[in-house]
């Protein structure tokens, strides 16, 4: 797996064992644009809890499974004076950005620019979208901020698809890597990774990136098809196909100012 970015401010505290299913523990209730306040991620590696706090204030708890909601909710209460102390230090390094809906996006990945455009029809309770010629047009309940971010990471994922997916095909094919599907997704913890089932889940943010970036990420999840790890052997691999894979890889955790505010991932 490709992490997203490496947040500067980790906690981890103990190890816990309990036994029950752990999901919804709060309420999606951000506002349109903006990164989620906290989220809790079950984890099959991890052996204690943690919390991370990224640069745009978003707050990940990382549990093992099957931890109980009320522990979860403990740890996050105890620690909640740092977890304000480390969002009120990187908000001095990143003042916040304003959410402005995007009438012009330019995907680097690509090479392609596009034009937004947005057509309010009364009485819609959704809204669909539409690209031709480098324009992308949503319709129907557009005065909604949230739906329209919602159409737009739609589309987002239709394009990724249709111009990562030969891309990634073709490298398989150079690197001698297989892999048996693709999925795209708008992951909030990584851009990339390899399941044992041979499945690479693509993050179409990566759209917004230099397309050295790009290349790099697929031959790195590739290259998981040999090595399920990042041992010795694995980053052996990875340098016979991107030489310069050393560079590219700390570029991309860096990447995460990259990415548009407006789409909340970071």
């Amino acid at each position: 797996m490709m992490p997203f970015a490496s947040a500067a401010n980790v906690r981890r505290i103990g190890a816990v064992q309990s036994a029950a299913k752990q999901l919804g523990l709060f309420s999606d209730s951000e506002e349109p644009g903006e990164a989620p306040r906290l989220a809790v991620r079950e984890s099959a590696r991890a052996k204690r809890l943690s919390i991370k706090v990224f640069p745009r204030g978003r707050v990940e708890v990382v549990v093992p499974r099957r931890t109980r909601p009320e522990v979860v909710q403990a740890f996050i209460s105890e620690h909640r004076d740092w977890i304000h102390k480390s969002r009120e230090a990187f908000a001095k390094l990143h003042p916040p950005e304003p959410f402005v809906l995007p009438h012009f996006i330019d995907l680097k990945a690509i090479d392609q620019k596009y034009r937004i455009r947005y057509e309010r029809q009364p009485g819609k309770k959704s809204i669909r979208f539409r690209c031709h010629n480098n324009v992308v047009v949503l319709s129907g309940r557009t005065g909604d901020d949230k739906l329209c971010v919602d159409a737009l990471k739609r589309w987002l994922a239709s394009t990724a698809k249709s111009e990562i997916g030969p891309r990634l095909k073709t490298l398989s094919v150079k690197t001698e890597s297989p892999y048996k599907k693709m999925h795209v997704r708008g992951q909030r913890t990584c851009w990339g990774s390899h399941s044992s089932r041979g499945t690479i889940s693509i993050n179409y943010c990566l759209l917004f990136l230099e397309p050295e970036l790009l290349r790099y990420l697929m031959i790195h999840e590739l290259c998981h098809a040999q090595h399920m790890n990042h041992s010795r052997r694995f980053w052996q691999r990875v340098g016979r196909f991107e030489p310069d894979y050393k560079r590219l890889d700390k570029a991309l955790s860096d990447s995460w100012r990259q990415i548009p505010s407006w789409l909340g991932i970071y």
